[in-house]
């Protein structure tokens, strides 16, 4: 329970601790399809109206699916979270499919892979670049799904998944806005706690080995105007150590690196190969330690009209063995620890922020306590511990390098 009372709204979410990563093998996109058929009703809501549900009382809702998490949310006004709880539940138990709902639904998703990854090369080079950074581990699949495994897909893999995964032991409860604690907690035995518990089964993942080889992934495509560069270097998460490389207590240091190297316009990459040596038309890093298995690490630019992606790729790599050998200086350490942290504060002003990040950790491994400790893990990171986890991943011989072409001749 987040209390807020900035407006008398609030934000019902429930968060499955299963995800993408989690399918059988031949499945892939079962987890997000299901996401899609929660919708489809049960005895007591008909098909279609969950959703009017809340329209009729003035909110929205909505859900997404990512490798680790499936998560469900409404913001209503205040008044209604008692309607909101009385479905949500509803639908966790009592969900009904029927092949007339759900194979145009499997159409839906075929649709929207289409929309959003097939059209667009961005996203295929991306999808292309996971599958060959993760070798082994599901990460490499992804979200959405291969087509020709998504079409495959039945009501039957839909209740198999339903009923594997989705029970009140495997989920968690966050209520964020303009309610009090005590009211949350009644409302929530009376709603969730008659929902029987299943035998939910561990979350048994295949492994990454170790990456030992330099891999490239080009793409060219007759709709690409801007050529981009992208290298992604395996990294742990605050669940798992990168074995012989990084401890996970090296998460808050990766962050506060990536922040440094490309988090903004005066960060340090945009400095050197923006506007002192202008080869790149942007250039940025990015780091995510909340899997809930291996994380990765990334740099990615796209070149200046006139500059090869060759040479933007020999640049930053000088760049980066300049870093590595100077050490990243203790005053850009502690600007982008201020930043980090006011950007945190000013995110939890709104009612989704705050249930996401206790959300992804709770369906990633860790708890309430470590979410809170954020703030004083950032304000402990000493410029020593983010050289030296920045050394250690850059290092790695196993990175994947991206490249996105226009196609000769388009």
């Amino acid at each position: 329970m987040i209390e807020n009372s900035r407006a008398p709204v609030v934000t019902q979410m429930v968060w499955y601790k299963t995800g993408a990563a989690d399918e059988v093998q031949g499945t892939s996109g079962i987890a997000h399809f299901l996401e899609h058929l929660m919708f489809k009703g049960t005895p007591s809501v008909p098909p279609g109206d969950f959703s009017r549900i809340v329209a009729r009382f003035g909110g929205r809702d909505n859900a997404f699916t990512s490798h680790d998490y499936t998560a469900y949310f409404q913001t209503v006004a205040s008044d209604r979270l008692e309607d909101m709880m009385r479905i949500e539940a509803d639908r966790m138990a009592n969900l009904v499919l029927a092949d007339a709902q759900v194979l145009p639904e499997r159409d839906v998703i075929v649709e929207e892979r289409r929309q959003v990854v097939d059209q667009r090369p961005s996203s295929r080079l991306r999808e292309q670049l996971m599958a060959s950074l993760f070798v082994n581990h599901p990460y490499g699949r992804p979200v959405i799904g291969w087509e020709h495994e998504m079409q495959a897909l039945t009501r039957q893999n839909a209740l198999d998944w339903y009923g594997k995964w989705y029970a009140p032991n495997n989920a968690m409860l966050i209520v964020a806005g303009d309610v009090k604690a005590d009211q949350v907690k009644a409302l929530a035995e009376r709603y969730y706690g008659p929902v029987a518990r299943k035998a939910v089964p561990e979350r048994a993942r295949p492994q990454e080995p170790p990456s030992i080889a330099a891999k490239r992934v080009e793409l060219k495509d007759s709709r690409v105007r801007q050529p981009s560069w992208s290298r992604a270097w395996h990294a742990p998460s605050h669940n798992r150590d990168l074995p012989n490389v990084l401890d996970r207590d090296a998460i808050d240091a990766l962050e506060i690196a990536a922040e440094i190297l490309g988090g903004g316009p005066t960060s340090l990459l945009v400095r050197a190969l923006v506007h002192d040596k202008p080869l790149a038309s942007g250039i940025g890093a990015a780091y995510d330690g909340s899997a809930f298995d291996l994380s990765s690490f990334w740099i990615f630019a796209s070149p200046r009209d006139g500059t090869s992606p060759a040479e933007l790729e020999t640049a930053i790599e000088a760049t980066l063995r300049d870093i590595l050998r100077d050490g990243l200086p203790a005053e850009e350490v502690e600007r982008a620890k201020a930043r980090t942290l006011d950007q945190a504060i000013f995110a939890r002003d709104g009612v989704q922020a705050a249930p996401r990040a206790f959300g992804i950790a709770f369906t990633t491994g860790k708890d309430v306590a470590w979410v809170e400790s954020w703030p004083a893990r950032i304000a402990a990171v000493t410029p020593e511990r983010v050289n030296a986890a920045l050394r250690a991943i850059l290092s790695q011989d196993g990175h994947t390098t991206g490249l996105l072409l226009p196609k000769p001749g388009s």
